[in-house]
């Protein structure tokens, strides 16, 4: 593609070393990382907005930085850009043996499946097919990455149900330790709630992740409310009984529904 071209050549000339940015020139991997992880979540955020034309330009953000971290290896001789598009082109034929190959598949849970169980046999280092999930991931998508992987070798509940009865049992297992006051037993449980959450959001179909950021944008938005009402005095705000607040915080999500 002609304008992809075009940047992999901007990022080069960027990064010359007589007539570079000298910003660009001074970047390594790891001092773009935190400018990377952001611009991914603004890619998220525009696609949770439903923002096309916002979606657009942070897709494009966030491939600069692809191209930066291939030139800055290109120029240590570790990879080239060719590089990287023959490894991603090889491994999605591969791993797609239902439309490049001869086998067959019934839908996408077994798509899933086939992904996880070819993986283990091209990583044959790995002991166990829960490797290999980036242990900095947020806490939401690690529990479902980790749910996804048991469920590719048949560890998995078939439907929703069992997954809601054992939230109930992990609740229940929850109070009882909090009766105890026992703040090791009561953090244990309280995660195993999170967790039975998290497996009942993936047998839904649902990303945790956006379901709890979808709850926390609703909360904001009710709490903005209050605090309007309040004309944005705070002090105001602390003065006023809960049991007020929490008829205003009803009052507001009648008003949304």
């Amino acid at each position: 593609m002609k304008e992809f071209d075009r940047l992999v050549e901007i990022v080069r000339k960027l990064r010359d070393k007589e007539n570079g940015c000298p910003w660009d020139k001074e970047q390594t991997h790891a001092s773009l990382v935190p400018n990377f992880i952001e611009e991914l979540y603004e890619v998220v955020e525009a696609i949770e907005n439903e923002d096309s034309a916002h979606l657009s330009e942070e897709l494009g953000d966030l491939m600069l930085h692809i191209v930066m971290q291939t030139q800055i290896a290109s120029e240590e001789k570790y990879f080239s850009m060719k590089d990287v598009l023959k490894k991603i082109n090889k491994k999605l034929i591969r791993r797609h043996p239902h439309i490049f190959g001869d086998a067959n598949v019934l839908g996408a849970t077994e798509v899933k499946q086939n992904w996880e169980r070819i993986k283990m046999e091209e990583k044959k280092e790995r002991k166990s097919v829960l490797e290999g999930i980036p242990k900095h991931l947020p806490a939401l998508i690690k529990a479902q990455r980790l749910q996804e992987k048991a469920a590719s070798v048949g560890f998995d509940w078939k439907d929703v149900r069992p997954a809601i009865e054992k939230l109930d049992e992990e609740v229940a297992e929850f109070k009882a330790a909090f009766q105890t006051g026992n703040s090791k037993e009561i953090k244990d449980e309280l995660g195993d709630i999170f967790f039975s959450l998290v497996n009942i959001s993936r047998k839904l179909g649902f990303d945790a992740e956006s379901v709890l950021n979808a709850a926390s944008g609703k909360f904001s938005g009710r709490f903005r409310k209050i605090e309007e009402h309040h004309g944005n005095d705070h002090k105001k705000m602390q003065q006023t009984s809960l049991e007020k607040l929490d008829e205003l915080w009803e009052k507001v999500k009648n008003e949304r529904n």
